[in-house]
């Protein structure tokens, strides 16, 4: 896929870059060699161990770029997001460990800490770079410090008001502070809205061609003056260039702004960059044109999909086979589908991620249904309340970690007038190797102390269908939670029935425990209970299905049977299933009940195989059976 490199350009390689020190000696042509043996080793890594491909391979050399021109990490270089952060981590010092990444124990995929100076800022969502960078930037001119705060920031983080907030108020503050615009048109899919479209307009393209043709040749149609108008526009190009441009609107925010550029041509990198250095103060934005998935050629043709891969053949670019069964979020998309041709007024919302959250067969099924409204999703929830006011079925779809940026629209836009919208939670508990930034578990327990609001999670996939069913036609707000991944390869019903609201079912009798399972954690419990009768143990299992609001009759009946109840969930410990179930049985005056939650710790969980961390916070089966023996002796 990659050109081979020639014999008399061998003189520098990645091997001997241990820090962005041994990048500022290098020529021009020595950093085009390292640029490829950086793509080779992202390649051959990611086709090992999954990981953002396409982001990566797209700024290789800005990244050689930036720690050439700036010094850093007294220079200090923030990446939004984080998933384009390869490059980064193999120039500065940690090319021994990059067999590692996003495996257990092993590197990180974004920024850490605690892995490198280098890495200014711990990051994993979209939009939070300049503001951080204006933080940073503003303190080092407290203290008197002059040196450069850099943040790259894409084109599609760019939809978010959080980066337009920190924008505005850089123009305002007019301190040092340099905003490189990483332009791909993409963010995970092709970017959406009018300021996409605005990013893209280039002076290269035909309708400003034709315009600037067409003037030049009404203008040498008049006699004695046309040629001296005609001159003094061609001294003013670059004031036409900027009005057909995106500078207009980054020159308007106070930003001196430069570009585009190819993001793709290091000699013009380096001295533009360096010219911004040495001879632009106040904020600047940089307007960098990059191609994502570069130097990968199935990357480049298709980007969306390898945005974020698991493992795959280098050759094809076709995934490795993981042989698991269908996954709970395209169960989730396809009964989208079937409940929108039964019904006109359900439509579905992506905050960016169609693909992600299982929407792509929507969107093309019914384009004039699906709403992609960007990185924004505040807004997303909002806009779903506004439909819902006249009369429509908005579903939400978004990861769990995602909706924590839209709680507060949840609850003043939502809940509190008491609108029927669906909240879609993909991705929720445990998401695997994109790790604490990305683990969907919180939202137990920010969602379920709001009003109005009814909380699902299914057991398996074929119970998401009928609690989604019931979600988008109960006209009211509702929640559901379900997981990455496979389901339980379960038989999907034919058609679709609403559940009734509050009520939770009993999957398996027993005297002595009764076990409370929520969601993903279901069928580990049942197992657990055959483990269980194994030892002598009679654990009663049932499945809540409701999360809010509890079927109190129901478990507070099998609490006093058993005396004794574990609770298991997907989440963290404080304010989440377990701690639901505790407040029934105070309000009950259950108090002689023995109780012992298990759920996810106190701290973040770093990344790692979901089968892993399960084990590790006691969530898997066998954990589950000596919490229940150790709870039967006390």
């Amino acid at each position: 896929m990659l050109t081979s490199l020639t014999p008399e350009h061998k003189s520098a390689r990645l091997k001997d870059i241990q820090s962005p020190k041994d990048l500022r000696p290098l020529s021009i042509p020595e950093l085009e060699i390292i640029a490829q043996d950086i793509r080779e080793t992202i390649i051959n890594t990611v086709a090992e161990t999954g990981g953002h491909l396409a982001p990566s391979l797209g700024v290789v050399e800005l990244t050689l770029a930036l720690h050439h021109v700036f010094n850093t990490p007294e220079d200090k270089l923030i990446w939004d997001v984080g998933h384009q952060c390869y490059a980064h981590k193999l120039v500065t010092g940690r090319q021994g460990q990059f067999s590692t990444l996003r495996q257990y124990k092993g590197m990180s995929g974004f920024p850490k800490f605690s892995e490198s100076e280098y890495d200014a800022l711990e990051t994993g969502h979209a939009g939070t770079s300049i503001s951080a960078a204006l933080g940073m930037s503003l303190a080092k001119d407290l203290k008197g410090d002059h040196n450069r705060v850099i943040a790259v920031i894409g084109d599609g983080s760019m939809t978010t008001g959080m980066a337009f907030e920190a924008l505005n108020q850089a123009g305002h503050l007019d301190k040092n502070l340099i905003v490189i615009l990483n332009d791909n048109e993409m963010s995970i899919s092709p970017n959406v809205g009018a300021l996409s479209s605005f990013l893209n307009r280039k002076m290269t393209g035909k309708t400003i061609s034709q315009l600037r043709s067409h003037i030049a040749a009404k203008l040498r149609d008049m006699p004695g003056i046309g040629d001296n108008i005609l001159s003094v526009l061609k001294k003013s190009e670059e004031n036409i260039k900027s009005f057909f441009t995106p500078g207009m609107l980054f020159e308007a925010l106070k930003f001196y702004y430069v570009g585009p550029i190819p993001g793709h041509e290091l000699e013009d990198l380096i001295a533009t960059l360096e010219n911004v250095r040495d001879n632009l103060d106040g904020p600047v934005l940089v307007h960098v044109l990059t191609t994502k998935g570069k130097g990968y050629k199935p990357a480049e043709e298709k980007p969306g999909n390898y945005h974020g891969v698991g493992p795959f053949d280098i050759k094809t670019g076709i995934p490795k086979s993981t042989g698991e069964s269908i996954s709970y979020t395209s169960v989730f998309g396809d009964t989208m589908i079937k409940t929108a041709r039964a019904d006109r007024r359900v439509v579905a919302i992506s905050a960016a991620m169609p693909a992600g959250t299982g929407l792509s067969g929507f969107a093309k099924e019914f384009p004039d249904r699906f709403f992609d409204v960007g990185i924004a999703e505040q807004h997303a929830v909002t806009f779903a309340a506004g439909l819902a006011l006249e009369g429509i079925l908005p579903v939400v779809a978004i990861y769990s970690s995602f909706f924590q940026r839209s709680l507060d629209q949840i609850i003043h836009d939502v809940c509190l007038p008491n609108l029927p919208v669906t909240l879609a939670i993909d991705r929720s508990g445990v998401v695997g190797d994109d790790g604490p930034t990305h683990h969907g578990v919180f939202d137990i327990s920010f969602l379920r102390f709001i009003p109005n609001l009814i909380y699902m999670s299914p057991k398996d996939e074929n119970e998401l269908q009928h609690m989604l069913y019931t979600a988008i036609f109960h006209h009211a707000p509702c929640a559901v939670r379900y997981p990455r991944g496979a389901g339980e390869n379960v038989r999907l019903s034919g058609s679709l029935k609403k559940l009734e609201i509050g009520r939770g079912e009993v999957l398996r009798e027993g005297k002595d425990i009764l076990l409370l399972p929520v969601g993903n954690r279901v069928y580990p419990a049942l197992r657990a209970a055959e483990g269980l009768q194994k030892l002598g143990i009679d654990a009663a299992v049932i499945n809540p299905r409701f999360i809010k609001p509890l079927d109190g009759d129901l478990i507070s009946l099998w609490a006093e049977q058993t005396g004794r109840i574990v609770t298991i969930e997907d989440n963290v410990r404080q304010g989440g299933w377990g701690s639901s179930v505790l407040e029934l049985l105070s309000a009950r005056h259950l108090f002689h009940i023995k109780t012992m939650i298990l759920a996810h710790p106190d701290h973040f969980i770093e990344h790692g195989p979901q089968k892993t961390l399960w084990k590790n916070s006691r969530l898997d089966s066998p954990s589950i059976i000596s919490a229940a023996m150790e709870l039967m002796k006390r």
